[in-house]
């Protein structure tokens, strides 16, 4: 099967990429993160996803950067939600949405997320915004041939030691690792976990 990977950072997705292969998928990485707080740490994080991608041999495509639509759509009145609270959830549905529509547009079967190998990151939740990007595509599609939907792939990448081993591989690579997720609430809010 054809999946496309929606990739948080290049170190998330390092220990994604083998266990899709593992699980006798062809990947493409989608690189969306409108929610990271500044330009530069978008290109930082996009050069370190690029890198992965080069190793592992597979495409990588980057969604444009626009934080200003994110802050509009996500996180404005949501400024005090805590880490892991509806801002997140906000914030998942927006990224996953993107690579739910970028999937539809280019036949892809299914797509799936980084975002849970981290031990930071609730994956139920991820599940939810993934399952709700997937539904609303297939009802913007409701014209077209149902096997042109993709369907979102919810995988807990952290099971398996995938956070560890997502620690060796970015070591292994050289990958830059942030210290907060994204957003500047995170940064503010959690002193920098992702």
């Amino acid at each position: 099967m054809k999946v496309l990977l929606h990739v948080c950072c290049g170190p998330c997705a390092s220990a994604c990429v083998p266990a899709l292969r593992d699980l006798g998928n062809g990947v493409v990485l989608f690189y969306s993160n409108s929610n990271i707080d500044t330009a530069e740490e978008f290109e930082k994080r996009l050069a370190n996803a690029r890198k992965l991608a080069e190793a592992e041999g597979v495409e990588l495509v980057a969604d444009a950067y626009d934080h200003a639509d994110w802050y509009e759509q996500v996180a404005k009145g949501f400024e005090d939600e805590p880490e892991k609270g509806a801002r997140c959830a906000r914030c998942f549905r927006y990224n996953l949405s993107r690579a739910a529509a970028f999937a539809s547009a280019h036949g892809y079967e299914a797509f799936t997320t980084s975002l849970t190998v981290s031990p930071h990151k609730v994956s139920q939740m991820v599940f939810e915004a993934g399952e709700d990007a997937a539904w609303t595509v297939s009802a913007k599609d409701c014209g077209g041939s149902a096997a042109a939907t993709p369907s979102f792939l919810p995988v807990d990448f952290k099971k398996k030691d995938g956070f560890l081993r997502s620690l060796r591989r970015t070591a292994e690579l050289g990958l830059y690792r942030q210290s907060y997720c994204g957003c500047e609430f995170s940064r503010r809010q959690d002193g920098g976990s992702q």
